[in-house]
């Protein structure tokens, strides 16, 4: 009888403790194989070079450098057909839509993630897409309020550039310190950082990093 074949996944959370206790439910399904773990979203695109070929990433929403919704667009570029499940501790639609812009197939709540977790691997390696189950009735009905209405979907107006200066700032980063992380001149951080206000209709750095923390860019 032919071996099923195990499915490689990349985990990726900045909690170690987290970490650990994912990567012991998914060790503990026969023909899962926890294969590389990082801590933040740019290490996780780094192994996923390194450790080729990665079936599964499980990567967490909020993570320090980039998050995981960066780290899934990044990914979902690179490596076409892997599959990406979000894990969060947030019960947010917004987040949810991003996921699935991200290139996510599926969004698993921490909460649940000893319910939800394997089912959701399950899921994407069928190609299925998995939503945590409380989540449905609310996402629909939330949807279809929001077209009655004429709104749409929630979605960023940010660019992926943006996005890495306004998470770089709300950690506290000087624009010399932004500049060097992301090899860009001082004056480029400062014309995005100006952009940036001017988008969100907002007036200083304060209120930027509360839109980071709402946009799941970094944690409160």
């Amino acid at each position: 009888m032919t071996a099923m074949p195990t499915t490689r996944i990349l985990l990726a959370d900045d909690h170690a403790l987290v970490r650990r206790g994912v990567r012991l439910i998914l060790n503990g399904e026969p023909g899962f194989e926890v294969a590389a773990e990082a801590g933040d979203g740019a290490e996780a695109v780094a192994l996923a070079r390194a450790h080729h070929p990665i079936d599964l990433a499980v990567l967490d929403v909020a993570m320090p450098r980039l998050t995981g919704l960066q780290a899934a667009r990044e990914l979902s570029r690179l490596q076409p057909g892997l599959r990406i499940l979000m894990l969060s501790m947030h019960d947010n639609e917004q987040y949810f839509f991003q996921s699935l812009k991200a290139g996510a197939c599926g969004y698993v709540l921490k909460s649940a993630a000893d319910r939800d977790l394997i089912e959701a691997c399950h899921a994407a390696m069928r190609g299925e897409s998995f939503v945590y189950p409380d989540a449905v009735a609310t996402l629909v009905r939330e949807y279809l309020d929001r077209v009655r209405q004429g709104r749409e979907v929630p979605d960023t107006v940010l660019t992926a550039r943006e996005e890495e200066v306004l998470k770089l700032i709300a950690e506290g980063h000087s624009s010399k310190e932004i500049a060097e992380t992301l090899a860009i001149s001082v004056k480029t951080v400062q014309r995005h950082r100006a952009n940036l206000l001017d988008k969100l209709g907002l007036h200083d750095r304060l209120a930027l990093t509360r839109y980071a923390i709402r946009a799941g860019l970094i944690e409160p």
